[in-house]
């Protein structure tokens, strides 16, 4: 590999040896430096780095513990579907859920576990055919006090009563897992309300039951309609909505939009909305949709210089390694916490279907951004770096040739990349030419205006008239 400055090959040799390409632009905002320098500091970091082991397998019950409620249970589940080529993990979550799940009164979900652990778990994880018997009277008797009650309020026309009816009726439907009607519920609250917080309330509820449902352009109309009472927002529930917009722009695989929500998330809400999203998640979801979607300046100053999502970083050592990693080059580390950290995130219910997708980005976008400062690059130190055959790389880069994302050839005999970087001296002369032209034209007017004002050429030609 060759940079315009043409060091030494010995410098090049240990450049590549940390997977960087900080030789030729030192101060990092990705343009070729007229003097290539090392940062001394480069080796000592790269050998004082922690040292990353092969991934390690989830830990089920820490994870189930940073959820609650229905939230909790359908994460478990998931897991426990993902993994049925590990038993002792599908068994762990089972078990996990089926506890949660005998603290509510959602049957229909509990007879749905009881079948998927199969007697495997002993005989406490048999059927309880009593308690479901037991909950589903108490349910009946229930709504039919609840049903009682909203029509006597009804008679009455008390608003505030018939809203809190509502809303007791979308709780019941929400508990016994009948998602349809307690969204329905809910949002019949919407005509009851009085104030600013009836509405967000409403909101936040009908956001609640949208993201379990996975009907995400609910998600988008109730945040935006709760975020039109901006007087009612505490800093909790602004977090809350700009976590429940996160969520929907991901699953619309709308990554830029995702991590700028995750990112402006405040650090308030620590685990006030842990029945949907975790503070970890935050830094996960924001951090690898910031790594797929930001260039270079928005990855520096709305990320690595972000004091408050530094505080959700800090719960997740690993991402917040991996984009340190990436911003400084270090390639061969950042993309071995990108693998060690796959299999767990194939396991989480919102980001299983993006892991391919964003991990494909931020790995193109490390291959724009290692090649872009050279005017050569050696295939086979750049496939060292990236840790795949010459071969691999060479169709990735075919790939990012195509899409016009690199301007580059490919030298396959040889084993060269050859950038197509366009001739910067003739470009700074037309460049210089072209405001020469400005410039005359620009003095040119001045000195015809000062002329007209002069001659009183306007004031004579009024006078005509």
């Amino acid at each position: 590999m060759e940079p315009e400055g043409s060091p030494s090959r010995p410098m090049i040799d240990e450049i590549h040896s940390n997977g960087g390409i900080n030789l030729c632009d030192g101060d990092g905002d990705g343009d070729v430096d007229d003097e290539p320098s090392i940062d001394d500091s480069t080796t000592t970091t790269t050998n004082n780095r922690r040292i990353i082991s092969s991934g390690e397998q989830l830990d089920v019950e820490a994870y189930g513990g940073l959820y609650q409620g229905r939230t909790k249970i359908m994460r478990l589940l998931f897991i426990a579907e993902s993994c049925e080529g590990n038993p002792a993990m599908r068994l762990e979550a089972l078990r996990m859920a089926h506890d949660e799940i005998k603290k509510g009164e959602n049957t229909q979900l509990y007879r749905e576990v009881v079948q998927k652990i199969d007697g495997k778990l002993g005989s406490n994880y048999d059927m309880d055919s009593t308690w479901c018997d037991s909950v589903d009277r108490r349910a009946d008797q229930k709504k039919e006090k609840l049903e009682n009650e909203l029509n006597a309020y009804r008679t009455n026309l008390i608003k505030e009563s018939i809203r809190m009816g509502y809303n007791d009726f979308g709780d019941f439907y929400y508990a016994h897992g009948a998602l349809g009607d307690a969204f329905k519920s809910y949002v019949r609250t919407r005509d009851y309300c009085t104030t600013s917080k009836h509405i967000i309330h409403m909101c936040l509820s009908a956001i609640l039951v949208s993201i379990e449902m996975g009907q995400f352009t609910h998600v988008t109309s109730y945040v935006s309609k709760a975020e039109q009472s901006p007087e009612a927002l505490d800093p909790i529930t602004a977090a809350k909505l700009r976590c429940a917009a996160g969520l929907a722009h991901l699953e619309a695989k709308k990554y830029k939009l995702a991590a700028r929500k995750f990112l402006e998330t405040g650090s308030e809400l620590g685990s006030h909305y842990n029945e949907v999203i975790a503070p970890q998640d935050v830094a996960t979801y924001g951090g690898l949709c910031a790594l797929a979607s930001f260039d270079r300046a928005e990855l520096k100053s709305k990320v690595i210089d972000n004091v408050n999502f530094r505080n959700f970083l800090e719960l997740v050592p690993e991402v917040r390694e991996l984009i340190n990693d990436f911003y400084s080059s270090h390639y061969a580390s950042c993309l071995d916490y990108l693998g060690n950290l796959k299999a767990n995130l194939l396991l989480d219910i919102h980001l299983h279907d993006h892991v391919e997708t964003l991990y494909d980005q931020i790995r193109n976008k490390a291959l724009i951004q290692y090649t872009h400062p050279f005017v050569s690059v050696d295939l086979q130190m750049m496939a060292n770096a990236f840790k795949t055959s010459v071969a691999g790389l060479e169709k990735e880069l075919e790939a990012l040739i195509t899409d016009d994302q690199i301007q580059a050839r490919i030298d396959s005999h040889n084993k060269i990349l050859y950038a197509r970087h366009a001739d910067q001296r003739n470009a700074t002369f037309q460049r210089v030419l072209q405001t020469g032209n400005e410039f005359d034209q620009d003095v040119r007017s001045m000195l015809l205006r000062a002329n007209l004002i002069k001659h009183e050429y306007n004031l004579r030609a009024a006078r005509k008239h």
